[in-house]
């Protein structure tokens, strides 16, 4: 061609098409390697004793560095809740495993969770899951009366006759957190609020102990200052453990025992949802469930497990699993209830 018919822009177009397509690649391999190599952030609510050795485990199967973030024991569950919810735009958790499911389904009301059913959600039962997929439950625990034994014995009979007098002998956590911000929830859904808030003015009329946590009722069970309180049976299994004298039956509400299980769900934005399948699929399996029963807090399983492993103090509440209050459906209740008790404590 004649250098004087030659397009004279023709060699800047095609530097530029190079420089473009360079670049593209170059932000592509940066996004690939920061996807395989930054680490998984995992918010998580249940006992880093517990959960930070499971996470150990999951790095060295597979590969997958996890940056764990726990919280503290008066604000378990509903600060790293409230958390996601903060950073909804800048999202800095990929992973959220909770120590309960309400506050996890909350997240997913506000449209905050990502779907995802994989062999671990298959394993579990429908009334312990996200029908969607948003999240699912596994390692369950009990709420439970505790009694000292050298007090008070733990029958169903002895229990209602200490209820109905002066409760300055009988203890109970914060239920603005945790897992008896759950059982408020229940009692709100099965009584009604108006209902529930006369029954827990009563109590405090008559002089319940409010602590700042279940194993602060466990210390004054187990220690003698409390004959009776309301706690799980992680924290119940705990004082069994330091050979205090201790017994505990199940809390049912409508015939229907409170057993809270974990959860596990992926937050919605996260640039690594492979590793993150991975983990879910990891803390849903029959191994994961089988080692926090073996734990001390003797979590129960929900999934299909060989229950020849699973210790005896956890296989004796292996029929209570059938016999579940229905955790799926307790948004709102879930909203009034702490509606309600942020005003009383939050003043």
């Amino acid at each position: 061609m004649n250098e004087l018919n030659r397009p004279q822009g023709a060699p800047g177009w095609i530097t530029l098409a190079v420089v473009l397509l360079l670049a593209l690649l170059c932000i592509g391999v940066v996004f690939y390697y920061q996807e395989q190599n930054e680490s998984l952030v995992v918010y998580c609510a249940h006992d880093s004793i517990f959960s930070e050795k499971i996470l150990k485990e999951f790095e060295q199967e597979t590969g997958i560095h996890v940056e764990p973030r726990f919280d503290t024991e008066a604000t378990k569950s509903l600060g790293l809740t409230n958390l996601i919810i903060r950073e909804e735009k800048y999202p800095q958790c990929d992973v959220f495993w909770n120590n309960q499911t309400l506050g996890t389904a909350d997240l997913k009301a506000r449209g905050l969770l990502e779907s995802y059913q994989g062999a671990g959600y298959e394993r579990i039962p429908e009334q312990f899951k996200d029908p969607e997929g948003c999240w699912t439950g596994f390692a369950a625990r009990l709420r439970v009366y505790i009694t000292n034994t050298d007090q008070l014995a733990a029958k169903p009979a002895a229990i209602e006759e200490v209820l109905a007098g002066p409760l300055n002998e009988v203890a109970i956590a914060k239920p603005l957190y945790g897992t008896t911000l759950t059982h408020f929830t229940v009692l709100c859904d099965a009584w009604g609020l108006d209902r529930l808030k006369a029954w827990f003015a009563a109590q405090q009329k008559r002089g319940i102990q409010v602590t700042s946590g279940n194993s602060q009722v466990k210390n004054l069970v187990a220690g003698g200052a409390c004959r009776l309180g309301y706690t799980d049976t992680d924290d119940y299994f705990v004082a069994v453990d330091e050979q205090q004298p201790v017994a505990a039956i199940p809390i049912t509400v409508e015939d229907k025992v409170i057993l809270i299980p974990n959860s596990v769900a992926i937050i919605k934005g996260t640039h690594k949802r492979k590793q993150a399948e991975k983990l879910v699929d990891y803390l849903l399996s029959e191994k994961v469930e089988l080692e926090l029963a073996k734990s001390q807090s003797r979590q129960i399983p929900l999934g299909p497990v060989d229950w020849e492993q699973v210790p005896p103090d956890v296989k004796q509440y292996q029929s209570e699993i059938k016999n579940a209050y229905p955790l799926t459906n307790l948004v709102k209740p879930r909203e009034q209830t702490l509606a309600w008790l942020k005003s009383e404590y939050l003043k």
